[in-house]
């Protein structure tokens, strides 16, 4: 049997326990659409919108009409709800309605081509009309000050919003980290109350179980946050292992030298499973979990294969069930590690997927 470098376990309980705990927060009345592009922020869509949908999920987000297409057949017929949150070419549009995915739309072109669909193909196609509020990305100019805080923006844009007839089902604004601080949530409800609209919530982070920190904020600020678990476990095997003498060298360009005898593991992974080279110790200082205790990486994490120090772990035999990212070593030190945030540590995992 070929040896499997790594493998991913993605727990679907954890998944729908971190729903529940969104919609509690976000209270009642209040949709939540759980985010899943990006491969289900390296989590495996299909598992873990099927694994959501399970759970009592109504919407799902991806990005584009390639991945709404590809977690449909994943679901199969049914009322799941799938946003395409990312904007979309005009040529989409056949493609969007013969899906059943609800594209975000901010031109009059947007709109003119989802109705040409829609009459070709004798349905009706739902939008989102997204609301620029200075991002300056997507979404409509409503011609107000972009310096302005961006609920005033939002606000103002409901304001032409309700001047021109129009009454939306939903009404959505904020992420994880808006639901885990929490000043915008009864904003947004006596908002969608005013307009006859329900409150909605996009969820992406939180759903995988983890939570960007308020900058200076009380725990006690925090609503959501430790509430939330970690539904992904990296783990791989250790492939080898040697015994170096005091003075040794490690890996390329010798950036590690012993100072006393060392016990080494060498591990299947490296920049190019998503392991990243700022892991590599003198930069990062990273470490794995073997045994419930950490070994840290000894010199640079190459390509395909990282060395740790398991001189302390006695234990550790060839075959030993590693941890890269899980319990003891999250996504969050791989982010520190790395001078970046914990979305792209998840996304950049490359391996073997199995739901547990």
């Amino acid at each position: 049997m070929a040896l499997v470098k790594s493998w991913v376990e993605i727990s679907g309980s954890r998944l729908v326990e971190n729903l529940r705990a969104v919609q509690q927060v976000a209270g009642s009345g209040v949709e939540t659409l759980a985010v899943v592009k990006a491969n289900g922020y390296g989590h495996g869509a299909a598992g873990v919108g099927q694994a959501l949908v399970a759970g009592g999920a109504r919407w799902l987000g991806v990005n584009d009409v390639e991945e709404g297409a590809e977690l449909r057949r994943a679901l199969g017929e049914g009322s799941t709800r799938l946003m395409v949150m990312s904007g979309m070419d005009l040529d989409d549009a056949p493609a969007l309605v013969a899906h059943g995915l609800t594209p975000v739309v901010w031109t009059p072109e947007h709109v003119a081509a989802m109705e040409r669909a829609a009459r070709a193909s004798g349905q009706r196609a739902k939008v989102h009309l997204e609301i620029d509020t200075g991002m300056s990305r997507q979404g409509a100019m409503v011609g107000a000050d972009l310096a302005r805080a961006q609920r005033e923006c939002f606000a103002q844009a409901l304001v032409q919003v309700a001047a021109a007839g129009l009454r939306p089902e939903l009404l959505h604004l904020g992420n994880t980290s808006g639901v885990d601080e929490g000043s915008t949530m009864t904003w947004l409800r006596e908002t969608a109350q005013r307009m006859g609209a329900k409150p909605m919530v996009r969820i992406g982070l939180g759903m995988y179980g983890y939570c960007m920190e308020l900058a200076g904020a009380p725990e006690s600020k925090h609503k959501l946050a430790a509430r939330l678990r970690p539904a992904l476990t990296w783990k791989t095997r250790v492939i080898g292992l040697r015994e170096l003498a005091g003075g040794a060298t490690v890996g390329y360009g010798a950036t590690y030298r012993a100072t006393a005898p060392l016990r080494l593991a060498l591990l299947p992974v490296g920049y190019a499973d998503g392991f990243r080279r700022e892991a590599s110790s003198g930069v990062g200082d990273g470490w794995v979990m073997i045994a419930d205790k950490r070994a840290p990486v000894v010199g640079r994490v190459s390509m395909n294969l990282t060395t740790v120090d398991v001189t302390s772990i006695p234990e550790v035999t060839m075959g030993s069930e590693t941890v890269l990212l899980g319990a003891g070593v999250t996504a969050d030190d791989h982010a520190r590690w790395c001078g970046t945030i914990s979305y792209e540590i998840l996304c950049g995992v490359r391996a073997h997927f199995e739901m547990v």
